[in-house]
């Protein structure tokens, strides 16, 4: 199947399939005598692992682990737990960071009660008051 064809399948653009192959996450296709791209079912497999892993929020050196994982099936899959472990505690980072957010926000919406004038609201107040703290480096993948 050609370009078009593969990225309908599955349900994503051809921009799409042409990033992963430029990443490497999607292996180079044959080519026709006129050099057009030919995909066939493994390029799709591929596609919908990735796709898969994208959904879940991970990232690419992580899909960038499992595919190389996949290429090896007689190993065992302790490998696959430890990338599943530690994005699962990059999921846990960041549910810690967006609490913290959620509690900035809600602070800041409780200066402004009622509705009032724009040059005396709390809210604007607030963040123009507000002193950023240097943020603490992030462990996550998310940089």
């Amino acid at each position: 199947m050609r370009i078009g064809e593969l990225a309908q399948v599955a349900q994503c653009t051809v921009e799409t399939v042409r990033y992963y192959e430029k990443e490497g996450l999607l292996a180079e296709p044959g080519r026709t005598p006129g050099n057009f791209r030919v995909y066939g079912p493994e390029h799709l497999e591929r596609l919908r692992f990735i796709r898969n892993c994208r959904a879940l929020d991970m990232s690419h050196d992580e899909i960038h682990k499992l595919l190389g994982l996949t290429d090896h099936p007689a190993e065992g899959c302790g490998a696959i737990n430890a990338v599943f472990d530690q994005h699962i505690a990059h999921v846990e980072e960041r549910i810690r960071e967006l609490a913290q957010l959620k509690m900035q926000l809600a602070a800041l919406r409780q200066r402004c009660q009622t509705e009032q004038a724009v040059d005396a609201c709390g809210i604007l107040h607030g963040l123009a008051a507000m002193e950023t703290e240097q943020k603490p480096e992030r462990h996550t993948h998310l940089g």
